[in-house]
């Protein structure tokens, strides 16, 4: 990623931490997930807990994640859920999961003490709703998706930009609004494009 250290800083995993991407669906926030878990594949086994049954591994290996350490798991049953999670903690160093509705906060707190005792990285995707507060480190939301090429909704995709917005203890506790590049395709990792100053609080954007 990028060129501007302190915001390279803020968008690498970090072990034992809790990281929340939320946005509406089609807004980039999957991507970017899997582009923040692509040096921990570097390193050893990722894990992407596959709720709605959709993800592609192309995709992920797009995002330059190690074709070989990437594990899909899919888990629609929230009941089922923790337990899935849970065991992925417990041996892999960095684990993506969709969090499905009927997940409870008590539920997902006891996830969060997890990562933190076993040092992994903890990558949340709330299909609907939000993560319960003082559960991540870093907050990451979709605040809008320009894309360039397309047209009228057809022609050569060149190049997407996401509009992010990065909240938590990670920064210090003061908003800070991102935007990240992504090549053709998806075909190169997303970069920080430099530029965006810190965002004041309550800022708002268009969403995506």
């Amino acid at each position: 990623m990028g060129s501007m250290p302190a915001l390279d800083g803020l968008l690498a995993l970090e072990p034992g931490r809790v990281v929340g991407l939320t946005g509406s669906v089609g807004a980039g926030m999957t991507r970017l997930g899997l582009s923040l878990m692509a040096e921990a594949s570097r390193r050893g086994p990722v894990a992407f807990v596959d709720v709605r049954g959709w993800l592609c591994p192309v995709s992920a290996w797009e995002s330059s994640i190690e074709p070989d350490r990437l594990a899909v798991v899919r888990c629609p049953d929230p009941g089922r859920w923790p337990k899935v999670v849970a065991a992925l903690l417990e041996g892999i160093p960095a684990v993506y999961a969709e969090v499905p509705t009927g997940v409870s906060d008590a539920l997902l707190r006891r996830l969060g003490a997890l990562a933190r005792n076993r040092r992994s990285s903890l990558l949340l995707r709330p299909l609907r709703g939000s993560l319960p507060s003082g559960l991540t480190h870093l907050r990451l939301e979709g605040r809008g998706i320009e894309w360039e090429g397309t047209g009228d909704g057809h022609g050569r995709l060149r190049s997407r930009r996401l509009l992010v917005e990065a909240s938590g203890k990670a920064t210090g506790g003061i908003p800070r609004l991102i935007e990240i590049e992504g090549g053709e395709y998806g075909a190169d990792a997303m970069r920080v494009v430099p530029g965006l100053a810190a965002a004041p609080v309550g800022v708002t954007t268009a969403a995506g």
